[in-house]
């Protein structure tokens, strides 16, 4: 959960009221009663306690606790005592809101340690500050993320910034269209600082002022900024207040996209033309500039270009990098993603690699199942530096395959386009380098499997030697995947696609 450190002054000042009168009473859950839901501490430094009476076993959730502050102890038992708050000394003041859990139900504590105040910086002086000061900060607006709490990023010629949460003019959160702010703008904000996951933010700031760029895009054609595989033209029309129009391309966009005319005045338009794409989706952040003579104004639009559908094995998908771009990927479902509650997300594997496919439309209308050989289509993402593929499309049921006895199998026709899943021991091994082997069930039925390969997909070198990698063994049981084939009257399970083993006990 993300802090909120600010609040205004006058409760600040309660606060420090609070905490110095002995007969102070607040307002009591039935389950947990405090002396005091304000803790002040001594600008210098120091400490201070509250009482605590509980009906039940108590929690303080330490994730909320600032750096610069101490808690003890952070949970107790039903009864009366004490908690007690410390901090070292601080030159700005700061502030901390606290979440104590008693039966169910939630008291919050608010710690204020001096008076907050608002400084004057630029990014680089937010990067470097503590967290919990309030800054108040003037930069342009690079990218909007989300458009209902008001998620930004704010950049200046120090550095960037995330903005967390925008309060409207009346101090409302999730009112953020409200305001009219847009990339490009020249925006004073006011917050506090905090530190997530490495990330710099101002959570939930205050707008001073918004001066709007002096450029704008007002229309693309196409509408969604989209060029097609074979290449074309995008126009961007703009609304220009300033002196004149300049547009960068990054570098590493320039060998596809270029700019073939700049129109001028009020209303110019920019053309640029993408060359044909043969490789994956691909995209691009142009950015247009204009000045008033003292200052640089901005705004951004991305481009976009359809890529061909790259079908790899899942040992390269898994080394791209996470983006836009599209990926074939076909496999056996080795299980399904139990924490899915809408039941679209499986695991697939190839001879390389295993990925987990994550809500694949379509998946569940194929009815495909665990064992089925499947094709996907999707991009690469990650889930805290797991590789996934998101975004993704079901696209084919190659195979249904049938799980069978030994017994079962050896009765089916034979048929190159019919899999079966069969499950038996190691009673011997006739080719170490392509995994010929034997097996046998409990019933005196032997079934020869000409070729056990890493999974589906293997070709030439792949094939060979996956029984020592894998530590495959006479006496293990192992389960195939293959299609029905006899050869010089030995009935054989082909294809080899290796599924699971376990060891011998």
């Amino acid at each position: 959960m993300k802090l909120k450190y600010f609040f205004p002054l006058f409760i600040a000042v309660f606060a420090m009221l609070a905490s110095c009168s002995e007969d102070d009473e607040v307002t009591y859950l039935d389950e947990v009663r405090l002396s005091s839901s304000y803790v002040a501490i001594n600008v210098d430094g120091g400490s201070t306690t509250i009482e605590i009476d509980a009906k039940d076993s108590w929690t303080i959730n330490a994730d909320e606790i600032p750096s610069w502050l101490t808690v003890t102890p952070l949970s107790g038992g039903a009864g009366q005592g004490t908690i007690s708050f410390s901090a070292p000394s601080t030159l700005d003041g700061r502030t901390a809101e606290l979440h104590l859990s008693c039966g169910g139900r939630t008291q919050i504590i608010n710690v204020i340690q001096g008076l907050s105040t608002i400084s004057d910086a630029t990014c680089a002086e937010v990067i470097a500050g503590p967290d919990s000061k309030n800054y108040r900060v003037t930069g342009t607006c690079t990218a909007i993320a989300n458009t209902t709490y008001g998620n930004w990023y704010l950049e200046d010629e120090t550095g960037q910034i995330y903005i967390y949460g925008t309060l409207d003019a009346k101090g409302a959160e999730k009112n953020f269209l409200s305001l009219g702010l847009e990339v490009g703008d020249i925006v004073t904000v006011e917050g506090p600082k905090t530190t997530y996951n490495g990330t710099v933010e101002l959570v939930n700031v205050t707008v001073v002022k918004i001066q709007k760029s002096l450029i704008k895009v007002e229309s693309v054609d196409p509408e969604d900024a989209t060029i097609p595989l074979e290449g074309g033209d995008i126009t961007v029309n703009l609304s220009c207040k300033g002196n004149g129009v300049f547009v960068d391309v990054p570098e590493d966009a320039k060998d596809w996209l270029a700019i073939t005319s700049v129109s001028g005045g009020a209303t110019p338009a920019v053309v640029f033309h993408a060359a044909p794409n043969t490789g994956g989706d691909r995209n691009t952040t142009v950015t247009f500039r204009t000045t008033d003579g003292k200052k640089e104004y901005t705004s951004e639009l991305t481009i976009y270009q359809k890529g061909a559908i790259l079908e790899v094995p899942i040992a390269d998908f898994l080394a791209a990098e996470v983006g836009d771009t599209q990926f074939r990927l076909t496999g056996v479902i080795t299980e399904l993603y139990d924490s899915d509650k809408q039941g679209k997300s499986f695991y697939v594997a190839d001879y390389s690699g295993k990925v987990l496919i994550y809500r694949a439309e379509g998946f569940i209308e194929a009815g495909a199942k665990v064992g089925d050989i499947v094709t996907v289509i999707g991009k690469r993402g990650a889930y805290k530096d797991s590789p996934q593929m998101v975004s993704g499309t079901f696209e084919e049921l190659n195979f249904a395959v049938t799980p069978v006895t030994i017994a079962e199998f050896l009765a089916k026709e034979d048929s190159k386009t019919t899999y079966y899943m069969v499950t038996g021991i190691i009673d011997e091994v006739a080719n170490t380098t392509y995994g010929n082997l034997y097996l046998v069930d409990g019933e005196g039925n032997r079934l020869y499997v000409y070729g056990c390969y890493p999974g589906y997909g293997a070709t030439g070198d792949n094939r060979k030697g996956f029984l020592e990698a894998a530590n495959i063994e006479v006496g293990d049981k192992l389960t195939m995947i293959g299609y029905k084939d006899t050869y010089n009257g030995t009935i054989e399970l082909c294809g080899g696609i290796y599924f699971s083993h376990e060891k011998e006990e």
